[in-house]
């Protein structure tokens, strides 16, 4: 480990010690007592900051509490892990974290109708107007992750028995938010080029309707699956699930938060992001927006009466079980936002520097993309059957000679002991660090006498 790194850490929870002092004083000023240890604390982060500066020093212990140890590879490494680069905290999250850790802390002004969405103090409110803007819908609301969005809009829209189209590259979670409704999911097939196609999606609604004697209730189809992160034609598929007549949700986990989505251009009755997949935010969290034409479906308020207390709950949001997200993980997406929105507008860059990087990565004799090719998304799957996996066939670590190779250049994220398929994603990375990535692959491959092109 870096000592800078480790000791960098070494102060932040040095100074969150020095925080606790006042959050244990009263209001009157600090004892003698807890002017005393705030001194002590003090020299100690002078101290370390001066080790910071030399980079002389001796690193204290890696463990947080427990068995809970530092975790320093976005620090230290280059992390290419398939599901971690979209969620990489703002420096701006990182702050609200430390600011808004407490478990209700977004509730310090929460006022009359007591609803989350309707805070404006920190200006909540205003970012759930922000965030239907952003994703081209009319109202949205922060939900536990894409998850519990797939949940509400299945909840909302379907009944015992009815049928909810999915891709067959469909996320397990979309299966079990169809389950939880008793509803019936059919998958649409794959097209030879692992695609999802319009013309598919009819045959299967065609499929289901002489089956059941109904149209399927939702048509709930990725942008980008998470297997290939294949682009999957949603401008066709909402063309014809309105041709039908069928809500169709727009699955956006792998888009929202890293291009540019605009559901109503697309054609979507609902679209879902991932906060922690591609919004630069704490887990679990998400987004799910509508129109207004869905809205009051998805995001009816509660009618129950206690028969003994007649109690009501207002405008409390079944599907959002009255409130979604609160404290550090809420604060943590809002505090990305400006980035965010930023972000999105050099989605062009980032395809070229994934295109760059597997363009090297090919150079090394037998590895292939299994993704569709260039690419369209950041999140690739790849084939190294024919290069990497044939020295660990041979090699006393296996497979983990590859994973021992990339964590002595400081790469991680590729599946620990995988030389033949698996994913990876280059999402966020600067253009120095694709260039050292794609080096390191091809250095990789000449090392152990793997035919390197060009």
């Amino acid at each position: 480990m870096d000592l800078r790194v480790h000791k960098t850490f070494e102060a932040l929870f040095l100074l969150e010690d020095i925080r606790e002092i006042f959050r244990q004083s009263t209001p009157k000023g600090l004892t003698k007592a807890e002017k005393e240890r705030f001194s002590q604390l003090i020299t100690g982060l002078k101290k370390i900051i001066d080790e910071m500066e030399t980079g002389k020093g001796t690193p204290a212990s890696s463990k947080i509490v427990g068995s809970i140890d530092l975790r320093t590879r976005e620090e230290e490494c280059i992390n290419i892990h398939p599901i971690q680069r979209g969620g990489r905290l703002t420096p701006e999250a990182r702050k609200a974290v430390i600011a808004y850790g407490d478990g209700y802390s977004t509730c310090d002004f929460c006022r009359k109708p007591f609803r989350l969405d309707k805070i404006t103090r920190p200006g909540i409110l205003d970012f759930h107007e922000e965030l239907a803007q952003f994703v081209g819908m009319d109202q949205a609301r922060v939900v536990p992750g894409a998850r519990r969005g797939f949940q509400a809009a299945v909840s909302a829209v379907a009944e015992k028995g009815d049928t909810v189209i999915v891709s067959a590259l469909a996320h397990y979670t979309e299966f079990l938010a169809a389950e939880q409704a008793d509803a019936i999911v059919k998958e649409v097939p794959l097209s030879p080029r692992n695609l999802i196609t319009s013309d598919a999606t009819a045959q299967k609604i065609e499929e289901v309707s002489r089956e059941t004697g109904k149209l399927p209730a939702l048509i709930m189809i990725d942008h980008f699956d998470y297997q290939y992160a294949n682009e999957h034609d949603v401008l066709g598929i909402a063309k014809v699930a309105k041709q039908y007549g069928i809500p169709f949700l727009y699955n956006g986990a792998y888009s929202v938060g890293i291009r540019p989505v605009n559901g109503k251009e697309i054609g979507a009755d609902f679209v879902v992001g991932s906060g922690h997949k591609s919004m630069a935010s704490v887990a679990p969290s998400g987004v799910l927006a509508t129109t207004n034409e869905w809205a009051p479906k998805v995001f009816r308020t509660t009618r129950m009466v206690g028969d003994i207390t007649k109690r009501k709950f207002g405008i409390k949001e079944v599907e959002m079980m009255g409130c979604t997200l609160m404290g550090a993980t809420l604060l943590s997406m809002m505090a990305s936002f400006p980035a965010v929105k930023e972000r999105t507008q050099h989605w062009d860059e980032e395809l070229q520097k994934t295109n760059y990087f597997l363009d090297q990565f090919q150079r090394v004799h037998g590895s292939t993309v299994l993704s569709e090719y260039p690419r369209k998304n950041t999140l690739t799957k790849v084939d190294t059957t024919g290069s990497f996996d044939t020295v660990a066939k041979t090699h006393k670590r296996r497979g983990f000679f590859f994973s021992d190779e990339l964590a002595g250049r400081g790469i991680v994220g590729e599946f620990a002991g995988a030389t033949r398929t698996w994913k990876l994603n280059t999402y966020g990375l600067t253009w120095d660090q694709i260039r050292y990535l794609a080096e390191s692959f091809v250095a990789i491959g000449e090392k152990y006498n793997i035919p390197v092109t060009g």
